[in-house]
C-alpha cells in the first residue's frame, strides 16, 4: 500500500500542474466545456486527498477509493477526448494533453489496485460470514448440528 500512496503523491502532484496550465485553454470560446472536466478532476482528487488524509494515513478503505478512482477514470476519458477533439480550436497545449494523459493512466492504475482490494475485501467478508453461519447458526444453538434439526427426548417430561 505504501507503494500506491506514493504513485498517487505523485498522480496529485503531475494533476497540480494541470490546473496551473488549465486558464490557458478554458478562456477561448465555446471551450468552457474543458474547464467543467478540470474543476470536476479537481473535485475528484480532493476527495482522493480526503481519503488519504493528505498521505499521512497508512490504510486507505480499497471501497471507496475504487468509488473515486472510477469516477477519476470516466473523468480522464471525457477529458482526453475533449481535449483531442478540441486541441486546435481552444489552444490546448500539448504538454498539457501528453501530462493529462499520463495522469490518466496512473488513475487508470489505482482503480485497478483499489477495485481489486475491495474485491479482494468483500470475497474475505463472505467466507468470513459464511464460515459464522456455519459454526454458529441458530441450529447449532438448538442441538441440531448442520441438519437444522432438533432432537426431542423421548418419554415422561
Amino acid at each position: 500500500m505504501m507503494h500506491t500512496r506514493s504513485h498517487l503523491l505523485a498522480a496529485l502532484a503531475a494533476t497540480g500542474f494541470l490546473f496551473a496550465t488549465a486558464p490557458a485553454f478554458a478562456q477561448a470560446s465555446g471551450c468552457q466545456e474543458g474547464q467543467k472536466i478540470l474543476q470536476e478532476r479537481q473535485g475528484l482528487i480532493q476527495q482522493v486527498n480526503k481519503l488519504t488524509n493528505g498521505g499521512k494515513n497508512k490504510q486507505i478503505d480499497p471501497r471507496a477509493a475504487c468509488t473515486i478512482f472510477t469516477k477519476l477514470v470516466s473523468n480522464g476519458t471525457t477529458g482526453e477526448k475533449w481535449m483531442t477533439a478540441n486541441k486546435d480550436w481552444c489552444q490546448v497545449p500539448d504538454q498539457l494533453i501528453q501530462s493529462f494523459a499520463e495522469d490518466h493512466k496512473r488513475s487508470q492504475q489505482f482503480k485497478g489496485q483499489a477495485c481489486g482490494a475491495a474485491a479482494k475485501m468483500a470475497e474475505m467478508e463472505k467466507r468470513a460470514k459464511q464460515g459464522q453461519q456455519q459454526q454458529g447458526g441458530p441450529a447449532s444453538k438448538m442441538g441440531g448440528g448442520l441438519t437444522g434439526t432438533l432432537s426431542v427426548p423421548k418419554g415422561a417430561l
